[in-house]
């Protein structure tokens, strides 16, 4: 069992030293990061708990893939089974538990270990044999791929967004809308093959224009439904919705061009030291908006002329 988790550690750091950020550095800015987070979200959300509890819930739910889980049994007893797939739950949940602990919600707390002890002994298929329909087929890869393993994250935003509206909290409706769009912008971290960009045959200008395009108009088709009903009930806050569904739109632009400015080699840490300030202090987009773009067109030159 030792051996497992030392492996699932240095892949672990393989991962984090291909994105170009030197693990010892990660394990030091994301507890950091965590923490800021965890507090920006309880300070302006009244259900952070449930939000909270949400996370890590989906996030032992990952480990609940039958196909996995049958061969880790392949690999050790049912007692060492059992005590390693709890000892993942559990660790998995430790920072939310941990912070949860500290804003002394008791409740949640015992709701996520109960959970994360529960889900041990769940299985069951992640993926499907058949095809997940959805409304991206007309322009595939990034939507296409992406929706079928996230589809069922959705139902939850808009779930959120429910809640938001029946409890009268604005705050509640724009975390749905931003968990959207977080999502949608995280379809962009696979990279295709180098053969589907040359098949376009168009210039790099005319390549991103299409991506961005397309990108835009189905995010959109996800945020919609949220946006809508948002925009009727909390009609006072019209211009702060729609400040953020464009801020949306914008960051999702600065990823998708950042994707090209590296490619065909994934994301290094320059660009994501750049699109995580540009969280910080949004204004800079205006500067690396044009950055990206420069080295997406330089990159994607070579492969579409």
């Amino acid at each position: 069992m030792t051996f497992y988790f030392l492996l699932q550690f240095k892949m672990l750091n393989r991962r984090l030293a291909d994105f170009g950020l030197p693990p010892m550095i990660a394990y030091f800015l994301f507890p950091i990061a965590f923490v800021v987070l965890s507090n920006h979200l309880f300070s302006k959300i009244e259900f952070a708990t449930y939000i909270y509890t949400t996370i890590a819930m989906g996030l032992s739910l990952k480990l609940s893939d039958r196909k996995r889980n049958t061969f880790l049994k392949s690999s050790f007893n049912n007692k060492d089974y059992l005590k390693l797939r709890m000892l993942e739950n559990i660790t998995l949940s430790l920072p939310f538990i941990g912070f949860l602990i500290y804003k002394q919600e008791f409740i949640p707390v015992m709701v996520n270990v109960i959970i994360a002890i529960a889900l041990t002994f769940v299985n069951f298929n992640i993926g499907f044999n058949h095809t997940i329909p959805t409304p991206f087929h007309k322009r595939p890869f990034e939507f296409a791929v992406g929706f079928r393993k996230t589809y069922f994250i959705f139902p939850i935003a808009y779930v959120l967004m429910a809640i938001a509206i029946y409890v009268a909290n604005f705050n509640l409706g724009i975390a749905s809308m931003l968990l959207v769009f977080l999502v949608s912008i995280s379809y962009y971290s696979k990279l295709e093959n180098e053969y589907y960009i040359w098949n376009y045959n168009l210039t790099a200008q005319a390549f991103l224009s299409r991506k961005i395009k397309t990108g835009i108009y189905n995010v959109s088709l996800l945020s919609i439904p949220i946006v809508i009903p948002l925009s009727f009930y909390f009609y006072d806050h019209f211009l702060l919705l729609a400040l953020f569904f464009l801020l949306g739109q914008i960051y999702l632009i600065a990823v998708i061009l950042a994707k090209y400015s590296s490619y065909p080699n994934a994301m290094h840490l320059p660009q994501g030291i750049l699109i995580a300030l540009s969280f910080v202090f949004p204004p800079i987009l205006v500067a690396i908006l044009p950055y990206f773009y420069f080295q997406s067109t330089k990159n994607l030159n070579s492969i579409l002329k």
